[in-house]
């Protein structure tokens, strides 16, 4: 663990947004399993990943973590598992480019909760960074409605809405750790996964294929991403942090193109590119009220 301590903090968000970004990929390669089966081995396998992390962590005081992170982190976990299954669902219903591109609206999302529950004024320039990217996901949106693609696109939103309430509640309880609210989540998204199949009468044992690919999911795509950007945003400034995350965005439809021959429509990438400008508009809007702040300090 002290080697992971020693990389950089830049490059360990960057890990992660690499780790993250075969997401879709990973999900397209499936043979035959359901959203809900793909959801049940991928969570398994991101919780014995986090548990495997805070006993190497925390060693015997690895429960009493998890008391310290209290309700706040109870809470954080929960909200957080039902982005995981939107992840999934989001995946397996559209496309990687618009999954991705809706995914780094989690910023935009930000701007707006801050201001709806913790009173944060919004600028002129998060205005316009909002309306920007409203028009992009229209444009990605409306130009796909098959009811399939449709629900796949809406499900997408999860993921950006629960991060910018996990972000809520470090802000409300910075004191926080939320590396055990990790283990909640995917304990709580497996469990879902569990239930909607037994609802179903979907059998939980899948091709080994299948379940070899519910392994790279959990551990090394949601697993070691997670773990890289909990340790290296310990050290990069949040801009910082949002920016590099937007290789995520970019690269996760690129391998979707290059190993799964999926093509994004012309739609798809115009409203992308509106959506990523509007988030890279927002965070110079970020980097200019940190320096504003720092130069009155």
């Amino acid at each position: 663990m002290n080697v992971i301590n020693k990389i950089p903090g830049p490059l360990l968000i960057f890990m992660g947004a690499l780790s993250l970004s075969f997401g879709g990929l990973i999900v397209k390669k499936f043979e035959g399993s359901t959203e809900w089966q793909i959801l049940f081995w991928r969570s398994l396998f991101f919780t014995l990943t986090v548990l495997a992390f805070l006993i190497i962590t925390y060693k015997k005081k690895t429960l009493s973590s998890f008391y310290k992170s209290g309700l706040p982190g109870f809470f954080g976990g929960i909200v957080l598992s039902f982005g995981f299954c939107g992840y999934v669902y989001a995946m397996s219903n559209t496309s990687v480019a618009n999954t991705n591109f809706i995914i780094s609206l989690q910023i935009l999302f930000l701007a707006i909760f801050g201001y709806l529950f913790l009173k944060e004024k919004i600028s002129t320039i998060t205005l316009v960074s909002i309306i920007l990217a409203i028009t992009g996901v229209t444009l990605m949106v409306g130009n796909d409605l098959r009811p399939g693609n449709l629900s796949g696109n809406l499900a997408a939103f999860t993921m950006p809405i629960t991060f910018a309430v996990l972000i809520m509640i470090v802000r409300k309880f910075p004191t926080v750790d939320m590396i055990p609210a990790q283990f909640v989540a995917g304990v709580s998204s497996c469990l879902i996964g569990l239930s909607v199949c037994i609802y179903y009468s979907h059998n939980l044992m899948v091709s080994p294929n299948d379940i070899f690919l519910g392994f790279l999911a959990g551990f090394f795509q949601v697993g070691f991403g997670f773990i890289f950007i909990t340790i290296g945003a310990r050290s990069t400034p949040s801009a910082m942090v949002g920016v590099i995350m937007l290789s995520e965005s970019v690269l996760g439809p690129f391998w979707a193109f290059l190993f799964a021959g999926e093509r994004a429509s012309l739609f798809t990438l115009i409203g992308g590119a509106i959506i990523l400008f509007a988030v890279l508009l927002q965070f110079s809007s970020l980097l200019l009220s940190d320096k504003k702040e720092k130069i009155i300090n």
